[in-house]
C-alpha cells in the first residue's frame, strides 16, 4: 500500500512537473506602470502592480522581482520586501487560482526631480510540489517625469517685480507687464485667476482683466549648471533648477515671451540647453520635462564660457536674468561685457542659509544681484 502510495506521489510529481513546465506562463500577464506621467519633487505618488493568471491552471505561488531609482522610495505596506542598494529592489508573491486577476496599489515617495523607468520584470512560478521553480521576464515600458520641485510663490512674485522694474527702467515705451490695463469678455485660454468677479456680476457676463502683451520685451533666463569646486554643491544646483522652474511657469502665466539657456545638457539632443517660450504658449509641461531629463553632473561649458557666448551675440537693450551659485572673480569681467550694449543683468544668486552671515555681494555696474538663501 506505501509502494503504491508512493508510486502515485511520484506520477504526481513527474506530471506537475512536465505541465507547469509548458504552461505555467500561459494567459500569464504582468503590467506595472505609474498611476501618474508627472508629479513634482516631494510629491507622493502610487505604481499599479497588476497580474493576471487568465488560463485553468493555477499558480500556487508567482514571485514577482523588479527594480526601481532608489530615489522613488516605497512607502507604507508597499515598503514591505523591499531593498535599496543602488537601486531599489521590490519583491512581491501571489497565489493564483484559475482565470484570477490581482491588483495591488504601491504608493512611493519621489526624493528628486529626474525621468524614471521600469523596463523588465522577473518572473517565478511553483508548482504544488513547489521545486526549483520556473523563470521568465516580461518587458516593461512605464515611464514617470519628477518636476522640479516649485518653490514659494511669494518669492517668486517678488523676483518677478524685480524683473517687471529692470524692465520698465530700461525702456519707458513698454509698460509693467505686471499691471493691470483693463476689462475685457473672457476667453476659454484666459486663466480663472484673471477673472474680475466684480465686473461679471456688473455686467451678467464673465469678465477677465487685461494686461499689456509684452511681446516686444527681449528678456532672457541663462542658469548655470557648473559645479566645478572639489566641494561639490548639489543642493544649490538643483535650487537654481527649481528656481527656472517657477519662475518660467509665473511668467508663461503674465503672459511674457523669453528664452531658456544653459551650460546643461539637453537630454533628448545631447546639446547646450536652449528653449524659447512664447507667451501663452503652453510649453510650460515641455520644459518641467527638460528640466527634470538634465544631468547635473556634466556642463557643455563653463559659467565664464556660457556667458561669454552669449555677449558674443551683442543683444542690445536686454534683460537678462543669471541664476547661478558660482561667484568667482572670473565672473565679473564676464557679466561686465555682457551689459556693454545697453542690457541690465538681475543675478539670482543661490546660497545657503549658514553662508549668508560671510557672503560679500559683488558690485558690477547693470547688475542688480538678488541673493537667494536656501536650507
Amino acid at each position: 500500500m506505501f509502494l503504491l502510495l508512493l508510486l502515485g506521489v511520484l506520477l504526481a510529481w513527474y506530471l506537475s512537473r512536465k505541465l507547469y513546465a509548458k504552461y505555467w506562463h500561459k494567459g500569464l500577464s504582468v503590467d506595472i506602470y505609474f498611476q501618474e506621467r508627472f508629479i513634482y519633487e516631494g510629491d507622493a505618488s502610487t505604481m499599479k502592480e497588476v497580474v493576471v493568471n487568465d488560463k485553468l491552471l493555477p499558480l500556487p505561488a508567482l514571485e514577482i522581482r523588479f527594480s526601481s531609482n532608489r530615489n522613488l522610495e516605497f512607502i507604507n505596506d508597499a515598503s514591505a520586501n523591499t531593498s535599496s542598494t543602488d537601486r531599489s529592489y521590490k519583491r512581491d508573491v501571489f497565489s493564483f487560482l484559475f482565470h484570477q486577476r490581482i491588483q495591488r496599489t504601491l504608493p512611493f515617495t519621489a526624493h528628486k526631480r529626474g525621468f524614471y523607468q521600469i523596463y523588465d520584470v522577473s518572473l517565478t512560478g511553483y508548482d504544488f510540489f513547489f521545486h526549483s521553480g520556473y523563470y521568465a521576464d516580461v518587458q516593461q515600458d512605464t515611464v514617470l517625469y519628477v518636476y522640479p520641485k516649485q518653490v514659494d510663490t511669494h518669492r517668486i512674485a517678488m523676483l518677478c517685480q524685480a524683473i517687471s522694474g529692470m524692465l520698465i527702467s530700461r525702456n519707458r515705451l513698454y509698460p509693467d507687464p505686471f499691471e493691470f490695463s483693463g476689462i475685457r469678455e473672457y476667453r476659454k485660454e484666459d486663466p480663472m485667476n484673471h477673472i474680475n468677479w466684480k465686473a461679471s456680476a456688473r455686467t451678467g457676463n464673465l469678465m477677465v482683466n487685461q494686461f499689456d502683451s509684452t511681446t516686444s520685451i527681449s528678456l532672457s533666463l541663462l542658469f548655470d549648471m557648473e559645479d566645478r569646486l572639489i566641494l561639490k554643491y548639489e543642493d544649490l544646483v538643483e535650487e537654481t533648477i527649481r528656481i527656472v522652474s517657477s519662475l518660467a511657469g509665473r511668467l508663461i502665466r503674465d503672459r511674457m515671451s523669453f528664452q531658456v539657456i544653459s551650460n546643461g545638457f539637453d537630454a533628448n539632443t545631447d546639446t547646450p540647453f536652449s528653449m524659447y517660450l512664447k507667451a501663452g504658449g503652453g510649453r510650460t509641461a515641455e520644459l518641467n520635462q527638460k528640466l527634470a531629463c538634465m544631468d547635473s553632473s556634466r556642463t557643455a561649458c563653463s559659467t565664464v564660457e556660457l556667458i561669454q557666448k552669449e555677449a558674443a551675440l551683442k543683444r542690445t537693450d536686454h534683460t537678462y536674468v543669471f541664476i547661478s551659485k558660482n561667484r568667482e572673480d572670473d565672473l565679473t569681467g564676464a557679466l561686465q561685457a555682457l551689459t556693454g550694449t545697453g542690457n541690465q543683468i538681475l543675478w539670482v544668486l543661490p546660497i545657503r542659509t549658514a553662508d549668508v552671515s560671510s557672503l560679500s555681494l559683488p558690485t558690477i555696474p547693470h547688475v542688480t544681484v538678488i541673493p537667494w538663501e536656501t536650507g
